[in-house]
């Protein structure tokens, strides 16, 4: 057998033993291994991928118990011909006639590929001043408590639970850690049957916008605002009405007169930062009652604010059921956990329950026991501190580098948060700058997505803190700076 079959392309996030098994699976699934021909002594395996002989030993002896591999006595180990046997060969593709095909574009109800979207790099890891927003520090996240919660949601005790099909079922131990741990914090009091498990914000947006949002529904949004959420509703009606904001969030005035629906996010303007104060927050209650138009409130960042006392969310001043709520675990936990939650009164929870499960039925069961085992160990408060301490050290350098290399272009946010919105020089065209920051490794998020208008402007981005370490935020900026003097010259 060639050993020229058998090559790895080492990687960190997987052990050298899992990598091997995925090399020589993929060689036996393919038939590149004879059936009859024995695979290399784990000797010869070991000397050929420059790795332990105890690993190569292991993964064949794992491949032999998963049915991949025969061990044969003083001969060696084979691939198992009936594992073959059951699987067709490949065949190539017949090649499609290039007439009588269908024209895709011509059968799509919709088009989400024209939106335009927030593309941020995927690899912004090599970035030596990642300014990245959405993103988990890793150096932060207790992996071993993660480990230990996940472990146990694995166990056999619960195993009749998270393996079974649970159709439109949510786990209630999240439930009810969400409604007696995170809810109360914002002044939520709810019930069990007013709360839907969602897979993150935006699934709990879809849902609602497919639910509550027809061609003839007007819905008011802030300017600039979320563009995913921008995006869902612009799925499903062309009426949406951008109202720009001021240093106090969304303006309550006459411009949501007529409105059906009202997205906003009070707590931490999404992406400007501002705070909507007490008395704003009231007078939208009171103009949601007078206009009847329903409030659906974004919270994205409850869990972060560690500078000021929080403000009461809007569902916690709520007397009339006109505010939808919704929470994510994706700021605190890491976004790739896809959990999020929705509250609301128990007929639209009772709704929209049953048009999650024509959708994807549920959250997957063993993410949910392993997010509420997380929050009833007290892993979540922990966490939670933890990010408070390192995000207030981040938050501070970065105004003070502000201050000093981009003068007056920021103003600290007053909740806390994980962000800063930067406003550059009005000559200022980001869709340069961005480049010309990464080609300095330095990443930056452009602000124009997140205007809707014809016309958005030009000179606005974002600057992240939640996974650039603090030594770091200092040098970064001075060298934005740099790089934005450039463009002045």
């Amino acid at each position: 057998m060639r050993d020229s079959l058998f090559h790895l392309s080492r990687v960190n996030s997987a052990s050298l033993q899992v990598q091997i098994r995925e090399m020589l699976v993929a060689a036996i699934l393919e038939r590149r291994i004879p059936v009859g021909e024995a695979l290399p002594s784990s000797r010869k395996m070991a000397q050929i991928l420059g790795v332990s002989r105890n690993t190569v030993v292991l993964t064949y002896q794992a491949l032999v118990d998963d049915g991949y591999l025969l061990s044969r006595e003083r001969s060696g180990f084979y691939v198992n011909p009936e594992l073959v046997d059951e699987r067709p060969a490949p065949d190539k593709p017949a090649v499609a006639p290039q007439d009588g095909i269908p024209h895709w574009p011509d059968r799509f109800a919709i088009h989400p590929s024209e939106q335009i979207n927030n593309d941020k790099p995927t690899n912004w890891r090599r970035f030596d001043y990642p300014f990245v927003t959405g993103q988990v520090d890793e150096e932060l996240f207790p992996i071993g408590a993660w480990r230990e919660c996940s472990r146990q949601a694995h166990g056999r005790r619960g195993m009749d639970w998270w393996i079974a099909d649970r159709r439109e079922q949510d786990d209630e131990m999240l439930v009810e850690q969400i409604r007696t741990r995170l809810l109360p914090r914002r002044g939520i009091f709810a019930d069990s049957d007013e709360i839907l498990i969602t897979l993150g914000a935006q699934n709990a947006l879809y849902l609602l916008a497919e639910l509550l949002v027809s061609p003839k529904t007007s819905v008011a949004m802030e300017e600039p605002g979320y563009t995913d959420a921008r995006n869902i509703f612009g799925l499903k009606t062309p009426r949406i009405s951008l109202i720009p904001v001021d240093e106090r969030g969304l303006p309550v005035d006459d411009r949501l007169n007529g409105v059906d629906y009202v997205f906003t996010t009070p707590s931490h303007q999404y992406p400007t930062t501002a705070t909507m104060p007490i008395e704003r927050r009231h007078a939208l209650l009171e103009r949601a009652h007078a206009q009847d138009f329903v409030v659906i409130e974004d919270d994205y960042e409850a869990e972060t604010n560690y500078v000021s006392e929080p403000t009461p969310a809007l569902k916690s001043l709520d007397r009339n059921n006109r505010v939808i709520y919704i929470g994510s675990f994706s700021k605190t936990l890491f976004p790739g956990l896809r959990l999020g939650y929705l509250v609301a009164p128990r007929e639209l929870i009772a709704e929209l329950r049953a048009l999650r499960r024509l959708m994807l039925r549920h959250a997957p069961n063993l993410n949910q026991r392993t997010a509420a085992l997380f929050l009833s160990l007290g892993h979540h408060d922990s966490l939670v501190h933890r990010l408070h301490r390192a995000y207030r050290l981040r938050w501070q350098v970065m105004a003070e580098a502000l201050n000093a290399h981009l003068p007056n272009s920021s103003r600290q946010p007053p909740f806390g948060g994980a962000s800063f919105w930067v406003q550059g020089p009005a000559w200022l065209n980001v869709d340069d700058l961005v480049p010309a920051a990464e080609s300095r490794s330095i990443m930056i998020e452009p602000g124009t997505v997140h205007f809707g208008g014809s016309s958005p402007p030009t000179h606005f981005f974002r600057l992240g803190l939640s996974c650039i370490g603090r030594d770091l935020i200092e040098p970064g900026v001075k060298a934005l700076a740099e790089v934005i003097a450039e463009f002045e010259r």
